[in-house]
């Protein structure tokens, strides 16, 4: 019997937990969280990680099983979700994995790609010059060395953006030219389903969004956050902009702003990863769940 993974993709705020939740219903199933930002126990309304009644309406893995203190990588989670994903499809055909993190997202279901060794003085050499110059400068040179992977991974990142620039001066070639090797075979087959909207309608989502999270004590949250500020974790949308109204240097006014800015920004590179998934069953934010229900039971049935 074949087993499917269904992984529902789409920028922030397109309604995928929702659906996640409704498809592990239909489907008698349980969901894996691809969604790195949502692993930390310490983060949850910043995050928009599902709220209890939702964790309620189906099990959940790979959900706040972290601390922010925790050294988690992609690798790390790749090797978890596998495991995790053996062991359910002894008891289940499907399993609905949903996030928004396209790293992490292909990491389940292509495999991660292989890069060759670099010197570790180029790392050296770059986190040096993000103490001195700044992230600002490191993305300057990776758009100049790397336009494509500028344009795709998360660049308010200094890890991300660091690691794609020591495999271009350690290499000479660019980050994005290792990404398209063959992919690792899995024991289980993919349906993709995305959701998206016309980009004003995401936009005003966001902004929604942002505003419910305040409403809902993200202040509070990121002040509990403070003493950890400097953890990568942290180095995030939704909590770097408020740390910098707490230091004084924005009013809060202008850093929820730039919590929506950055999130807008944040769901473009979304969508253009996304855009890069093969044979995605793509969907409007408002279709019915039944008409994706039976799209992906054409595809199971095929």
């Amino acid at each position: 019997m074949t087993k499917y993974l269904i992984s529902i993709i789409g920028p922030t705020a397109i309604g995928k937990t929702a659906l996640s939740i409704k498809l592990a219903q239909h489907f008698n199933t349980e969901i894996i969280s691809a969604d790195s930002r949502q692993f930390f126990k310490e983060m949850q309304i910043g995050t928009a990680a599902p709220t209890q009644d939702e964790l309620s309406g189906a099990k959940h893995h790979f959900i706040h099983h972290k601390s922010i203190h925790d050294n988690y990588s992609v690798g790390a989670f790749e090797k978890d979700a596998i495991e995790t994903l053996e062991n359910l499809f002894k008891k289940h055909d499907v399993i609905i994995m949903v996030g928004g993190s396209g790293l992490y997202v292909d990491a389940v279901t292509k495999g991660l790609d292989d890069f060759p060794d670099i010197d570790p003085q180029i790392r050296e050499g770059l986190n040096k010059m993000l103490e001195t110059e700044g992230l600002e400068s490191l993305q300057k040179q990776l758009k100049e060395l790397d336009e494509t992977s500028y344009n795709t991974i998360a660049i308010d990142n200094p890890h991300r953006i660091i690691r794609a620039l020591e495999i271009c001066i350690g290499t000479g070639k660019p980050y994005a030219s290792f990404l398209s090797k063959p992919k690792k075979q899995r024991s289980f087959k993919t349906i993709t389903v995305g959701l998206t909207a016309d980009r004003e309608i995401i936009y005003n989502r966001i902004n929604k969004r942002v505003d419910i999270m305040v409403e809902e004590g993200l202040l509070q949250e990121v002040k509990n956050l403070i003493p950890f500020k400097n953890l990568n974790a942290l180095n995030t949308v939704g909590y770097k902009e408020i740390f910098n109204f707490y230091n004084e240097e924005w009013t809060l006014d202008f850093a929820i702003s730039e919590i929506k800015k950055n999130t807008r920004r944040f769901a473009k590179r979304q969508l253009t990863w996304f855009k890069k998934t093969e044979n995605t069953l793509w969907f409007d934010y408002e279709t019915n769940t039944n008409i994706i229900i039976d799209s992906i039971s054409k595809k199971i049935k095929k």
